[in-house]
């Protein structure tokens, strides 16, 4: 299934990242039967991720929860709570619409109407997979589209994001350089500056400015405000819609060799402690950074879903010190970024 996006005029938008990218405007009202292909192909990635990290697992199953958004569309999410490899993993997909809150229209950075409410649409798919085991990193991954009309229907505006990052556990330096060499490989298929970009995006934003600046991972790619025909890309809508599904599909490569290597390894209740102080971390990226968990809230939004990201568990400490040379303090040094596909 091909996505084609209507055309129209460009205009100049300021994005999140602080350039100017050109927003593709139309002058032709949506139609029912654009917003319903990119929801299948939204469905089509939710199903394949899906029977992916069920495969994984070896032996666990998802729960499938259907729900309605009060105010326009919906959602269904997916989570395995028990499973052999992983202690809890969610896999959600939702296309939702209605009027956008002034905040929530700040805070993405789109073009909205210049008379009357904005109104949007935004459908997705987006996971986060807790391993049992800290010696198997956290890891999440996101697409979606966006797009803003006015009230009689005309797109002001729209774009794709995404992103998959790595969240280790233990100073595995082989891991993520298996993940952004991945990456790299897979982004380097659509444009050569793709890798370089987003890395340095997800670099700069999975990181909790709270705890001195301190990333959440070891990083990935992260995009948003991709827009069809912008001159920044030169991509068209066709274009990116291949790009976003090879995002969805990266994990295969960039994740299960990972996963495959390190599931078996020893661990004991010292490894076990720190995973949960790490995944503290994790919920406080989450809850205080995170812009789509605050999208989320913001548009009233069903909060399970919304909150699916959380582990099972966690643990916070009082300002934990590492010995020089442990594990412990090896693991935060490796959080800082660095060029993982020369890193030796």
């Amino acid at each position: 299934m091909t996505l084609t996006l209507p055309a129209g005029e460009s205009s100049s938008v300021l994005s999140s990242s602080g350039s100017e990218p050109t927003a593709r405007n139309s002058a032709r009202p949506v139609t029912s039967s654009h917003r319903a292909d990119i929801t299948r192909w939204m469905a089509g990635l939710h199903d394949e991720l899906t029977s992916f990290f069920g495969r994984l697992d070896r032996g666990g199953t998802f729960t499938e929860d259907r729900w309605e958004r009060p105010g326009g569309g919906g959602g269904v999410a997916r989570v395995m709570t028990d499973g052999v490899t992983f202690e809890k993993a969610g896999i959600n997909r939702s296309a939702v619409m209605g009027t956008l809150p002034d905040a929530a229209a700040k805070r993405l950075g789109g073009t909205g109407a210049t008379q009357g409410s904005t109104m949007f649409f935004a459908t997705g798919v987006s996971l986060v997979v807790h391993p049992r085991s800290p010696m198997v990193p956290t890891v999440h991954l996101n697409v979606r589209y966006f797009e803003l009309t006015d009230e009689q229907g005309r797109v002001t505006d729209r774009w794709f994001g995404g992103g998959t990052d790595l969240t280790p556990f233990y100073p595995h330096e082989d891991d993520p350089r298996t993940f952004h060499q991945a990456l790299a490989t897979m982004c380097d298929r659509h444009h050569p500056a793709f890798y370089g970009e987003f890395k340095a995006w997800c670099d700069r934003y999975f990181v909790n400015t709270h705890r001195d600046n301190e990333a959440r991972g070891c990083g990935g790619i992260f995009f948003d405000h991709l827009r069809p025909d912008d001159p920044t890309h030169g991509r068209d809508a066709e274009a990116l819609q291949a790009f976003v599904s090879d995002v969805a599909r990266v994990l295969r490569f960039a994740y299960e060799p990972i996963v495959e290597r390190r599931r078996d390894e020893a661990f004991g209740e010292r490894e076990r402690e720190f995973q949960l102080v790490r995944r503290g971390r994790y919920v406080e990226f989450n809850l205080v950074h995170d812009r789509g968990t605050t999208f989320g809230l913001q548009t009233n939004a069903r909060v399970e879903s919304v909150l699916m990201s959380l582990p099972p568990l966690a643990m916070w400490q009082y300002a934990p010190r590492y010995a020089p040379g442990s594990f412990e303090a090896r693991l935060v040094a490796m959080l800082a970024p660095r060029d993982w596909l020369s890193a030796h």
